[in-house]
């Protein structure tokens, strides 16, 4: 006597769940047509936990330092008017030895500091002032060290058909400016993002035919 249709999908859907009794059950059912389903339901139920073989990416600027805190910590040791350029190598932003310092001359400052007509230099910080009236001898060194990852995750099935793609961003970002004239910082600032920590979920209807492109045919004349 063969078993019903109801019997043997609660035996696949047993089977599923890590059951191994259900295979007699299985083998019954007309004959292998329902070890067929199991092993397309498996290779799906694989990839849909699977989200660790998911790709990774991370993108970094080379720098001394492992964290925000750590950058932070060594900013916040550069005193204007006595940190001169050989304390920076200690702390870490000598543009000799630090990969990645941006050097920048007067008119960078300028540009950073009088974006438009609208801000007078009797509007700046008096060591601003100072570094635009000498010119050729204030220089500008700005670092901007980082710390990106990307992680996707979610349902690997989905996401290798391009249905669904879920992406969780995280990191932090630094940035900081530090002017110099003769050899002595005369001024810093810094910004920057302590903990960058944000998802993306990109959805395709379409699967791996949303991008594809069709141009129309081109009519002659």
């Amino acid at each position: 006597m063969k078993y019903n249709s109801i019997i043997c999908l609660t035996a696949v859907a047993a089977h599923l769940l890590g059951k191994g009794l259900t295979m007699k059950t299985l083998t019954k059912c007309y004959g292998h047509k329902y070890l067929i389903i199991v092993g397309v339901f498996g290779v799906v139920d694989f990839m849909s936990n699977c989200s660790t073989l998911l790709p990774s990416t991370k993108q970094y600027t080379e720098s001394p330092w492992g964290s925000y805190e750590d950058v932070k910590n060594a900013f916040d040791n550069i005193v204007p008017g006595q940190t001169t350029l050989k304390d920076l190598e200690a702390l870490g932003f000598s543009p000799g030895q630090t990969p990645n310092v941006e050097l920048l001359n007067y008119l960078d400052i300028i540009q950073k500091f009088m974006p438009n007509q609208s801000i007078r230099i009797e509007d700046l910080d008096p060591a601003i002032q100072t570094c635009l009236k000498v010119k050729d001898l204030c220089t500008g060194l700005r670092v901007s060290p980082e710390f990106i990852g990307n992680k996707r995750y979610g349902n690997l099935f989905l996401d290798l058909l391009n249905f669904e793609r879920k992406t969780k961003i995280s990191g932090w970002r630094f940035e900081a400016l530090l002017v110099v004239i003769d050899n002595v910082v005369v001024y810093k600032l810094s910004s920057g993002q302590p903990k960058v920590l944000r998802d993306e979920n990109k959805r395709n209807p379409l699967g791996p035919i949303q991008d594809i492109r069709v141009d129309p045919p081109s009519v002659g004349f």
